[in-house]
């Protein structure tokens, strides 16, 4: 039987493991954790050595993870890494045991204990149930996946049936980890919620629409084009009423939660003419190249689905009724840990 694991990794990390083809933990203060024995009390012992100033309460949680990185993960295990940098569910395959990379000396907080994955597949959240993107939000580093794993495994190999283990262990987390992936969890659950209404609820041409009027919320005097022959132009937009004061912006929306590459966002840098800028907006991500093409031009902006929500969610009591009563949302507030 196949075994699904879950798996958080810091953003700032996340890109180079999916390109260099492992997943990591931290821990950089025990050194190399690969040394440490198949026993949970040695572990807690380790780690209240490395780390006086835990918290007692959290000490149970981090042994508890790496025990189960060390020991219970299995070399041909698939884990279900979501990554926040672009919206996507990474499913790959353990290949090897856990490796050493140290870091600087003095960078306590790198993350140096690597295990070789074989990444699979890389698909947009909005493929899976809100379900299933809860439970692989769950508050610990490393967890088994049980309730939702067939969703996940079927997105490699669909024959396979992966029956739902009950009774496992689980550590109680600490007040301050409940707090901060309820927040986190809060967070990603309304962008899901935002994105799927969208992509769903609105053709092509209505989401040009959709990106109009929120520029239009933002201050913008925005037009959509006509649907043909514009050239891969969906939207202008200016600030003057009549549109003859630059910059003269000039729209792609893509009504698309996968990746948008290079060779898109260089089509419609053609189009721009003198005192003329470019904004791409999608509900996915964008590729590593387009975001270099970005940094390397002034008149380029990229919009990915986070974004485009975060705009939508600061101008939300100006957007028109239409789009209040097909995403109907209030405000709360979450703890800031």
């Amino acid at each position: 039987m196949t075994t699904l694991w879950g798996l958080h990794m810091p953003e700032d990390i996340g890109p180079d493991a999916l390109e260099g083809g492992y997943v990591v933990v931290g821990w950089a203060e025990l050194g190399d954790i690969s040394a440490l024995p198949n026993d949970r009390e040695a572990i807690k012992r380790a780690l209240v050595h490395a780390y006086p100033n835990r918290k007692p309460g959290a000490i149970p949680v981090e042994a508890g993870m790496i025990l189960r990185y060390l020991h219970e993960v299995q070399i041909g295990d698939v884990v279900v890494y979501p990554s926040k940098h672009d919206r996507q569910v990474n499913i790959g395959r353990i290949t090897g045991p856990v490796v050493h990379h140290p870091g600087p000396e003095d960078d306590a907080d790198s993350y140096p204990n690597r295990r070789a994955v074989e990444w699979l597949g890389h698909f947009p959240r909005s493929e899976f149930s809100q379900s299933a993107l809860y439970e692989i939000g769950a508050f610990i580093t490393l967890f088994r996946i049980k309730n939702h794993a067939t969703e996940f495994l079927a997105k490699i190999d669909p024959t396979v049936i992966v029956p739902d283990r009950v009774g496992e262990e689980t550590e109680a987390p600490d007040d301050d980890s409940v707090a901060g992936t309820v927040s986190r969890q809060a967070e990603e659950t309304t962008e899901d919620y935002v994105i799927r209404k969208i992509y769903t609820e609105l053709s092509g041409y209505e989401f040009e629409h959709l990106v109009a009027h929120l520029l239009e919320c933002m201050g913008y005097t925005a037009r959509v084009s006509e649907k043909s022959g514009d050239g891969g132009v969906d939207v202008i937009a200016h600030t003057d009423e009549l549109g003859f004061e630059p910059p003269i912006i000039k729209v792609q929306c893509k009504r698309k939660t996968d990746q948008t590459g290079e060779p898109e966002v260089s089509q419609l840098l053609g189009t721009l003419g003198e005192g003329e800028c470019a904004l791409f907006v999608n509900l996915g991500s964008y590729s590593k190249p387009a975001r270099v093409l970005e940094r390397n031009r002034p008149k380029l902006r990229l919009i990915d689905g986070e974004q485009f929500v975060k705009l939508m969610l600061e101008n939300y009591d100006k957007l028109s009724a239409r789009y209040r009563t097909m995403m109907p949302l209030k405000r709360i507030y979450v703890p800031d840990v």
